[in-house]
C-alpha cells in the first residue's frame, strides 16, 4: 500500500469515526430534548409522567411532525425551570440536622399529587451542603425546585418509580453502579452512580453518590503499574476523554498532549491494522458490543503492539453514551514471541543438523568398523566382537576396534576411545583406527606405534582439541606372546582357568594431550585356554557406581561366563553385567587363545 494511498484510507476511516460519533450525539440531543419535554408536560398537566409521555407522542402524531421538533416547542413554550420552585415547605425540624449527617449529596423530597392522590412529581424540599448533581449543580440551586424539571434522567433510568415506590411501601431503595444520564440544557451527562433512598416522615431522604473519574483512576495506578495496563473513557455525549497515567505511556503520548480522541486512532494505527480497528469501532457504536483485539500503534517508542479490551456504556434505553477501554502493553511479549519463535527455527535446523551427523556418523562407523558382532579367527585365536553405539543419538561415540592379521604374520589387536559423542568423536575415531593400521604396516612394536597415533592426532591441525584413549598390541601365534602398551585406557583382563584379573601395566598417557609422550611396553605370555578381554568405558560405567564397581563387576561376570561358556560368550558376559540397554557405546573383545 503506498505512502498515499495509506493516508487516504487513514482519512476515510477517520471521516466515518467522526460519522458514526455525530450520528450518536444527535441522537442524544434527541433523547434528550424528549425526555426534558416529559418532564414539562408533566408539570403542565400536573400528571404522572407516563401519561405526560403518552401525550407528547400524540402531539407529534396529531402534527404529522418528528416528535423531537414538538418536544422543542414544548421546552420553548414552557415557563423557565428556575421560576418552578416551591412555595415555603412545612418540614420536621429534624430533616435538616438528619441530611448533614449524610457524607454524601443527600435531599429531602416531598410528594406532589394530584387529585386521584397519585405521586406525579417530587419537590427538592432540603439539601445537606454537600449535595452536588452529576451536572454539577450545588444545594442552593437544588432546594425547592421540581425533581422532573430538575432531573429528567430520573424517568429514563428508573428512579423516579423506584422513589414513588419506596415511598407508597416503605422498602428502602438501594442501587450500586447504575449508569445514570442526566438531561440538562437539551443536552446528555453520563454519570455511574449509587443511589439510596428511606422513606422519613411524608417524603423522602434521597442520597447519591457519583463515581467520580478521578477516583476510578486513582484506583488503577497501583494495579497498571504492575499488570502494565492502561484505562480509558470516551464520553460520547460530552466528548470528554479520560485516561489513565499508564495510557499515556502505553499511547506514547506526553499528558499535556491530552488524551487521543477516537477520531485521532486511525493516525496512528498501522496501515496494516486500520481494518481492524475500523471492524472495532464499528462493533462498538453500531452493535453496542464489546471487543477484544490487537493493534499496533506507531509511538515516540516505536511500534507497539496492544491489546484493546473495549465495551460500550449504554443508557436504560440501550444507547451508547460512552467507550470504556482497558489496554495492555503487548510489546515485550510479542517480541519474546518473536524470539521463541527463532529459537525454534534454530532448534529444528539444529536438530536436522544433529540427525544429519548421526546418519553420517552411524555411516562412517559402519564404513570402519562392518562387524559390529561376531567371530573373527585370526591365527591362533577366536575373537568375538560386540560393538554396540548408545542407545540415544546424541551420545553416539568414538569406539572402536582392530584385530587383523599383519603381513609379519603378528595379530594386531587394539581397542579405542575417542573422546566425546556425535559427530565429531565419529571423526577422531576415523581418524585414530585408520591411522592405526596404517601405522601398523610399518612393523614397529606397539609402544612406537602408540607414539606415532599420538603425534598424529595432536598434530591434526583441527579447531578443537582431540584426545583418545587405546589399548593395542600384538599377538605371536608362534609363542603365544602379547606385547602391548596404554594410552590411558583401560587395562586388559586375563581369565586364567576361571580367575580373572587385570593385566599390570605401566600405562601411558592419553593421546593427543602432550606431545613426544613415551609409551611402556609390556610383555605377556598368555597359554591356550586363556581369555582376554579388550574394552572400553562403556562396558564398566553404570550410574550411580564409580569405575572401580564397574571393573569389579566385569571381573565376576567373566570368571562367571568362562566357567559356564567355556568359550568366549561376549552375550552372556554383559547382559549378567549389565542388562538392558546401554548409556555410552560399548565396545567388547574376548580374545579366546588356542
Amino acid at each position: 500500500m503506498s505512502r498515499h494511498t495509506t493516508k487516504d484510507r487513514r482519512a476515510e476511516i477517520a471521516d466515518r469515526i467522526h460519522g458514526e460519533l455525530t450520528r450518536l450525539r444527535l441522537g442524544m440531543r434527541n433523547l434528550a430534548v424528549v425526555e426534558e419535554a416529559r418532564a414539562v408536560l408533566a408539570e403542565r398537566c400536573g400528571c404522572p409522567p407516563e401519561e405526560a409521555s403518552d401525550r407528547l407522542w400524540r402531539m407529534a402524531e396529531e402534527s404529522g411532525r418528528a416528535v423531537e421538533d414538538v418536544a422543542e416547542e414544548v421546552i420553548a413554550s414552557a415557563e423557565p425551570a428556575d421560576e418552578s420552585r416551591s412555595p415555603d415547605l412545612d418540614m420536621p425540624s429534624w430533616v435538616v440536622s438528619a441530611l448533614e449527617v449524610v457524607h454524601v449529596s443527600a435531599v429531602y423530597l416531598t410528594p406532589i399529587r394530584d387529585e386521584r392522590d397519585r405521586v406525579v412529581d417530587f419537590y427538592l424540599a432540603a439539601a445537606n451542603d454537600r449535595a452536588r448533581d452529576v451536572t454539577g449543580r450545588r444545594a442552593p440551586a437544588l432546594i425547592g425546585r421540581r425533581l422532573l424539571r430538575l432531573s429528567p434522567g430520573v424517568l429514563s433510568s428508573g428512579f423516579f418509580d423506584d422513589y414513588t415506590a419506596t415511598l407508597e411501601t416503605g422498602t428502602p431503595l438501594v442501587r450500586d453502579g447504575v449508569e445514570y444520564v442526566e438531561v440538562r440544557d437539551q443536552a446528555l451527562w453520563p454519570a455511574c452512580v449509587s443511589v439510596r433512598a428511606v422513606r422519613a416522615g411524608d417524603g423522602l431522604i434521597v442520597s447519591w453518590r457519583t463515581h467520580d473519574e478521578d477516583l476510578l483512576v486513582a484506583g488503577w495506578e497501583g494495579a497498571q503499574r504492575v499488570a502494565r495496563l492502561g484505562w480509558g473513557e470516551w464520553n460520547l455525549a460530552t466528548g470528554r476523554v479520560t485516561w489513565t497515567r499508564q495510557m499515556y505511556d502505553i499511547f506514547g503520548r506526553a499528558p499535556q498532549e491530552g488524551p487521543a480522541p477516537l477520531e485521532a486512532l486511525p493516525a496512528i494505527v498501522l496501515a496494516e491494522d486500520l481494518p481492524a480497528l475500523e471492524s472495532q469501532v464499528r462493533t462498538l457504536l453500531h452493535h453496542h458490543l464489546a471487543v477484544d483485539g490487537e493493534l499496533r500503534i506507531r509511538s515516540r517508542h516505536g511500534i507497539r503492539h496492544l491489546r484493546l479490551v473495549s465495551e460500550p456504556v449504554l443508557d436504560g434505553e440501550g444507547h451508547p453514551i460512552a467507550i470504556r477501554a482497558l489496554a495492555q502493553d503487548l510489546t515485550d511479549l510479542r517480541r519474546r514471541d518473536q524470539d521463541l519463535a527463532i529459537a525454534r527455527e534454530q532448534a529444528k535446523w539444529q536438530r536436522r543438523r544433529a540427525e544429519e551427523e548421526h546418519r553420517i556418523a552411524r555411516e562412517l562407523q559402519d564404513a570402519i568398523l562392518p562387524l559390529h558382532k561376531g567371530l573373527l579367527t585370526p591365527p591362533g585365536l577366536v575373537v568375538a566382537v560386540h560393538y554396540f553405539p548408545a542407545g540415544e543419538t546424541a551420545r553416539i561415540g568414538g569406539d572402536w576396534y582392530a584385530a587383523r592379521l599383519m603381513p609379519d604374520g603378528r595379530v594386531l589387536l587394539a581397542v579405542g576411545d575417542a573422546m566425546g559423542h556425535g559427530f565429531t568423536a565419529t571423526t577422531l575415531m576415523a581418524q585414530m583406527s585408520t591411522g592405526l593400521i596404517g601405522l601398523a604396516y610399518t612393523g614397529a612394536d606397539a609402544d612406537r606405534l602408540a607414539s606415532w597415533l599420538n603425534e598424529l592426532i595432536l598434530h591434526d591441525g583441527a579447531a578443537i582439541t582431540s584426545t583418545g584413549t587405546a589399548v593395542l598390541g600384538h599377538f605371536s601365534p608362534d609363542d603365544r606372546t602379547l606385547s602391548w602398551t596404554s594410552a590411558g585406557h583401560p587395562a586388559p583382563i586375563l581369565v586364567r582357568d576361571g580367575v580373572a584379573r587385570l593385566l599390570g601395566h605401566a600405562p601411558g598417557p592419553l593421546l593427543g594431550a602432550v606431545e613426544f609422550a613415551e609409551y611402556p611396553l609390556n610383555t605377556t605370555m598368555l597359554k591356550p585356554g586363556d581369555l582376554l578381554l579388550l574394552y572400553t568405558d562403556g562396558v564398566i560405567e553404570r550410574r550411580g557406581h564409580s569405575l572401580e564397581e564397574g571393573v569389579a563387576a566385569l571381573l565376576r561376570a567373566a570368571e562367571t561366563s568362562a566357567a559356564q561358556d567355556g568359550k568366549p560368550g561376549v552375550d552372556t558376559l554383559l547382559n549378567r553385567l549389565r542388562p538392558g540397554s546401554v548409556e555410552d557405546d560399548v565396545c567388547l573383545l574376548a580374545i579366546q587363545v588356542l
